[in-house]
């Protein structure tokens, strides 16, 4: 593959990522639901509210692990970049499951542990904002095509880096070697314990 397509591809795949891991840090940090406790009068009813990461606790780990595997995308090659595109994939389907599982009625847990709301007969209203789940769902299905875009394109991208390599024809011609240098050369070969006049 020539030089500028497999450069588009490695940028959409990296664009792809870096947004699915960035919509779900931003998701995480959100309220996803508004909890409301009965009680029995003449005490009130208590509300909280529950945010992404208390929600679905994946989320905000899974767009970090987007996030780091954006980078390695760019640092890595060959079998490398598939096996992070498999990380990507893994990562979009616990996102995907995550909000899935969330407007699917998966919030018990979450709403008994809000402080004052027990586990007794009085009801417990959840109300979902299915915005941000919904959210979750698209960031899951991104990740997992972009890792599977990875997996199947990614071992004929470029790598980053090679420019900036040293090669033996980018040195230069070797310069001669000073007197100062020569005797700095032999002090170090003695502080290791060879002998310099061998």
């Amino acid at each position: 593959m020539s030089t500028a397509p497999a450069r588009r591809e490695l940028t959409t795949a990296v664009l792809g990522g870096a947004l699915a891991g960035a919509l779900s840090l931003v998701a995480g940090g959100q309220d996803w639901a508004q909890v409301t406790h009965e009680r029995q009068p003449p005490l009130p009813p208590v509300g909280a509210a529950i945010s992404g990461a208390d929600a679905a606790p994946l989320v905000p780990a899974m767009g970090l692990v987007l996030l780091a595997a954006v980078v390695a995308v760019l640092a890595v090659r060959g079998w490398g970049r598939v096996l992070v595109g498999l990380l990507m994939a893994t990562a979009g389907g616990v996102l995907a499951w995550s909000g899935v599982r969330t407007l699917t009625g998966g919030l018990g847990d979450a709403a008994t542990a809000v402080p004052g709301v027990g586990r007794g007969s009085a009801p417990v209203v959840v109300d979902v904002a299915s915005a941000w789940p919904v959210l979750i769902v698209a960031a899951g299905v991104l990740a997992v095509a972009t890792g599977l875009f990875v997996v199947l394109r990614g071992r004929t991208w470029p790598g980053m880096g090679r420019r900036y390599e040293r090669t033996p024809e980018s040195a230069g011609p070797a310069r001669p070697e000073t007197d100062e240098e020569r005797a700095q050369r032999a002090w170090k070969a003695l502080d290791r314990g060879e002998d310099p006049t061998a």
